[in-house]
Formats: C-alpha cells, structure tokens, sequence
C-alpha cells in the first residue's frame, strides 16, 4: 500500500512539474483538443470545429469575433460561446488560467506558409 502511494504521489509530481514548464500556448493547444473543456458532454473539443486552428488563423488581431452565437468585443466572450454552445460546456472565468492559456494558443496560430514573426535580436550582457 505504501508502495502504490509513493507512486501516485511521484506520478503527481511530476506532472506538476511538466506542466510548470509548458509554455501558456502548449498548454492552451491541450485544453483546444479537449473533449472536457469547461465540463463539456458533446465528445467535441475546439479542434472538432477548427482543426489545426482552421478559421482561426489571426484571431488575435481583430476586434470584434463573429460566431453563431453572435458578435463579441473580446476573443474570451467568444471563446465562452463556443465552450457553451458546441461543447456544451460551462463557460470559463475569463481571467483564468485556463483562459489565459486557451487565449495564448489561439493568438499564437498562423495560417500554413505563413512566415514567422522576426525574431528580435539579443541585446544586453
């Protein structure tokens, strides 16, 4: 019995630890492909609809998100809706870490081909 404690209790540590050293947009890019998010019941997770990001390719830079559920002034309130709606989840805190993730990941995607932001060099010691 102390064996299979000792166990669980690595096991818990060290997915702790693992998920400490994901970046935000890793982690967002699971809760993505989660058929669970927000407690959803549909089996679907973000990527049934949008797979590999389809439709969602420069998310981040607009400033009013069109979905069937209607017209929204931040990505989060339109995230909710389709938490809600096609996963048939409950909607997430927007100021949550699983937000903030979710968010990260969605700003992060780029259309295939699309070139990568220039890197900034270096300066300092």
């Amino acid at each position: 019995m102390k064996a299979l404690t000792f166990i669980a209790v690595i096991l818990i540590v060290s997915a702790t630890v693992f998920a400490a050293a994901m970046t935000p947009e890793e982690r967002g890019k699971i809760l993505f492909n989660d058929t669970k998010l927000g407690g959803g019941t549909s089996g679907r997770s973000c990527n049934t609809c949008h797979p590999e990001g389809k439709g969602l390719f420069g998310v981040g830079e607009k400033k009013l998100w069109k979905n069937p559920g209607g017209e929204y002034t931040s990505l989060e309130e339109a995230v909710n809706i389709c938490i809600t709606m096609a996963l048939q989840g409950k909607a997430l805190d927007v100021k949550s870490e699983k937000m903030k993730d979710l968010i990260s990941y969605l700003k992060s995607l780029k259309a295939p081909g699309a070139a990568a932001p220039a890197k900034k060099p270096d300066v300092g010691c």
